[in-house]
């Protein structure tokens, strides 16, 4: 299924102009760039276009106008959620306002002195989401492939400063796993993608908007056996200076019986993502062939 392998396509030429024009202007002229660039790829990204045609059309059941308009709209929200994140790491100013549901249950994760693990997808701004979370008493982990070209990262980096919080790299070896574990032995939360995987990881298979998918099986066996508190978060983008933070109530899974299952908690997960995924159909960011049946060229 997953032709994905990990890695940004974007280049340091196209982030240094859109910088450029966030210093100058803020976020209204990188914005008006950002419609062509839009279309570029709504025009002539081939593979793209089949995975977000498919999903689009077969999945949610949009047709005509709507299905291309959305389309386009998820090209332009990417854009726009890669242009925020630079915006409010680097401090430039801006008129983003937020709406925080369920910040309290994220709250109440550290005062468990238990530590938690938040799963999200490749939906919103997960960016924005681990910048929101420092208002949290504690340290803040981030799971994620090293799939920014090294060059693209020490560039951001110099603009932007080291993200806020700490990045937990995934190799081939599994020293990640101990690196989570001790996090979370330190009462700290650790922030996962549980809607992706690379060729070769062990995957769990579950229904995902009326057709079978694969997902990553790492996220939700560590869920079950660790038993600390699991909550999924997202942070949506509702207009263009506004943002809506959700997080759903933690829930410590046994490892033992149908409820620790792994399998379990993937089917929570599943639930609030294809609820998010219907309410913000524009903005779930999955540009290859997530299901096995559709989305090729």
């Amino acid at each position: 299924m997953s032709s994905w392998d990990g890695r940004s396509k974007a280049n340091t030429t196209g982030y240094r102009i859109f910088i450029a024009l966030l210093k100058w202007g803020g976020t209204a002229p990188a914005y008006f760039l950002l419609r062509f660039v839009a279309g570029y790829y709504f025009l002539f990204s081939r593979q793209s276009n089949g995975a977000i045609n498919y999903y689009l059309r077969e999945r949610l059941h949009l047709s005509g106008f709507k299905a291309t308009r959305a389309r386009y709209r998820n090209y332009y929200w990417f854009g726009q959620a890669l242009i925020d994140r630079i915006v409010l790491m680097s401090g430039i100013k801006n008129n983003f306002t937020f709406d925080f549901d369920g910040e309290a249950h994220l709250h109440q994760m550290v005062a468990s002195g238990k530590g938690g693990l938040l799963l999200s997808a490749h939906i919103g701004n997960w960016e924005i989401a681990g910048h929101l979370l420092k208002r949290l008493n504690t340290r803040i982990n981030i799971v994620m492939y090293d799939g920014e070209q090294q060059q693209i990262k020490e560039y951001l980096n110099s603009v932007t400063g080291e993200r806020n919080a700490n990045i937990i790299v995934i190799k081939d070896a599994i020293a990640h796993i101990y690196a989570i574990m001790e996090a979370l032995n330190n009462n700290e939360l650790v922030c996962m993608h549980a809607d992706r995987f690379l060729p070769g990881n062990k995957t769990l298979n579950a229904p995902f908007l009326g057709e079978p998918a694969r997902f990553p099986a790492g996220p939700f066996i560590i869920a079950a056996k660790l038993q600390v508190p699991v909550s999924f978060v997202f942070a949506m983008k509702e207009t263009t200076a506004h943002y809506h933070f959700f997080a759903t109530p933690g829930i410590v899974y046994s490892d033992r019986g149908e409820k620790g299952a792994p399998e379990y908690i993937l089917a929570d997960f599943v639930m609030q993502t294809e609820q998010k995924v219907q309410t913000y159909p524009d903005q779930w960011y999955n540009y290859y062939p997530f299901w096995s049946k559709g989305g090729k060229n």
